[in-house]
């Protein structure tokens, strides 16, 4: 019994996910869960800038989870962090994960997307129906594939409603990670001004 005991496999801390594609509002939920009073994981590498001025949130170590690079991942239990959703079936299984999923109007993404690379310098040109349906086709996978993943909670966050009425999508949010004391905190957060791309 003793030897059992000793080998036994400890449950590993919480790693809190923020997750969604790009321009979908995942720093601002970032920003919602600091002022939740969660530890941050972020290298502030990424500075604010016109198209996220209150900061991205961002760790660089997590886009080399693809090239099998999670050496990362042993300090973030505790904390939040972003991994962009192209990147959650790398994430290692052997810890589990409380995921809060920004959902967003693709129309709106695109948008982003393409704002952001003008201000860059880049090319706006595209095929928006064609990038529409690839973003939509790889949620739907997204979502599946999180169904199946016993080590996985995920909390589904619409990033519309949230900017139009946020108390309800911020109450399921401390909710769902334990932020009930940091309501009123959580609620300033989001800034109207800032949404710029919206659905006609």
């Amino acid at each position: 019994m003793g030897i059992f005991k000793r080998f036994q496999r400890q449950a590993p801390e919480v790693i809190t996910i923020v997750s969604g594609l790009p321009r979908s509002g995942t720093s601002m939920m970032m920003k919602i869960l600091e002022a939740g009073g969660m530890e941050i994981f972020t290298d502030h590498r990424r500075l604010a800038d016109e198209d996220n001025p209150k900061g991205y949130y961002e760790l660089e170590q997590v886009k080399a989870l693809k090239d099998g690079d999670d050496s990362w991942i042993k300090d973030a239990p505790g904390k939040a962090v972003k991994v962009i959703s192209s990147l959650l079936e790398y994430l290692p299984e052997n810890y589990n994960y409380r995921i809060i999923f920004m959902r967003r109007e693709i129309g709106e993404i695109l948008a982003s997307q393409r704002q952001m690379l003008i201000r860059r310098g880049g090319s706006s040109e595209g095929d928006d129906q064609e990038m529409a349906e690839m973003f939509q086709e790889h949620l739907k996978r997204v979502r599946v594939w999180l169904a199946n993943r016993p080590n996985m909670d995920v909390l589904y966050v619409d990033y519309n409603a949230l900017m139009a009425e946020p108390e309800p999508e911020i109450k399921a949010v401390a909710g769902f990670l334990g932020l009930n004391d940091h309501l009123g905190a959580m609620l300033s957060v989001p800034d109207k001004k800032l949404y710029r791309q919206k659905a006609a």
